[in-house]
């Protein structure tokens, strides 16, 4: 995998082509990779927040061990390598514009070797990163036909939820990342980049069915059949969990998130709105700007990262809608 600098960008424009010579790989930022947490990233936050987030942020971290493991064995039915998973990540990363999680992950894949030459395997790697690309910053083009591909180039059930479970966490943890560094008053694209295209999602989807096979009752394990049983009975995880339960693992985890930020806990505050909407189409541009009016209207900052962690959440559940399943 070659990773170049090029001349006026201050990220690192990831390209998919294979390179077996690891001598001249470096990452941008190499020490990105060594972190003692991975969903953070090392933020240096106030206790006081930490704990007020200590519901969603233990699953979270879960989540990237879960996805991102050190030893990723592949077979027949998973066939996601260790680079195809950080890969995608860092296309979305990308795609968010949320410079942290691009060294981050760009850190991580550098070592990696990359897919054979073939040009089996190039086209593979080449439609998982545009689709990967396309449901993280323009989730409205996803259709049928982006599925197929998937599909064409060897990606199997198991794959095609692991991939969208990859793309939506992503998405999800650089715009948590955002709100943090906006609650400490850091830039979120510290050097200037390409421009990021305004995040869109469709309208709200009232019927709504899968498109992949559900996990069979005869077939399931234990696993499946108590993640099953449990995540049906939350009504926002209720038409996707026969869907998800493929990974189980993957659906507890986010199914714990939701729990935690989906409490009753809510309140309405206009201002909110504006902060976030951009956080939902732009995470690259959110800032102290959106996040001090909050403050400044009396909302308590444990409760405004609550509420925008909620809304990050939501779009990654929106993004797993759009790509599992169809409108009717």
């Amino acid at each position: 995998m070659e990773q170049r600098r090029f001349s006026g960008k201050g990220h690192w424009y990831h390209e998919t082509q294979s390179n077996h010579s690891q001598t001249d790989v470096l990452p941008l930022v190499p020490e990105a990779a060594n972190v003692d947490d991975r969903f953070l990233l090392d933020l240096a936050l106030p206790e006081e927040i930490i704990a007020a987030c200590s519901g969603w942020l233990a699953p979270a971290r879960t989540l990237c061990h879960l996805l991102f493991p050190l030893d990723t064995p592949v077979n027949r039915l998973h066939t996601l390598s260790a680079y195809d998973r950080l890969s995608t990540a860092l296309t979305v990363a990308q795609a968010c514009g949320v410079q942290r999680l691009c060294n981050h992950y760009a850190a991580l894949l550098a070592p990696l070797p990359g897919p054979d030459s073939s040009r089996e395997s190039n086209r593979r790697l080449a439609q998982i990163t545009q689709y990967a690309r396309q449901l993280a910053s323009s989730p409205d083009v996803i259709d049928d036909k982006a599925q197929h591909q998937l599909d064409e180039v060897g990606l199997t059930t198991y794959d095609i939820v692991l991939i969208n479970q990859i793309i939506g966490f992503i998405g999800f943890q650089a715009r948590v990342v955002a709100v943090f560094q906006a609650l400490l008053g850091h830039p979120v694209r510290w050097l200037p980049g390409h421009p990021i295209q305004p995040h869109t999602l469709p309208g709200i989807i009232n019927t709504w069915t899968p498109v992949l096979p559900v996990v069979e009752l005869r077939y399931a394990s234990a696993h499946q059949l108590e993640a099953l049983s449990r995540w049906q009975a939350v009504p926002a995880l209720q038409a996707l969990t026969p869907v998800l339960c493929h990974e189980p693992k993957l659906l507890d985890q986010a199914g714990e998130i939701l729990l935690s930020l989906d409490d009753g806990d809510d309140v309405a505050l206009p201002t909110l709105f504006a902060a976030m909407d951009l956080l939902r189409r732009s995470p690259d541009r959110f800032s102290a700007a959106q996040f001090t009016p909050l403050a400044e209207a009396g909302l308590p900052s444990a409760r405004a990262i609550k509420l925008l962690t909620r809304s990050a959440f939501y779009g990654w559940l929106d993004r797993l809608r759009l790509a599992l399943g169809k409108q009717e």
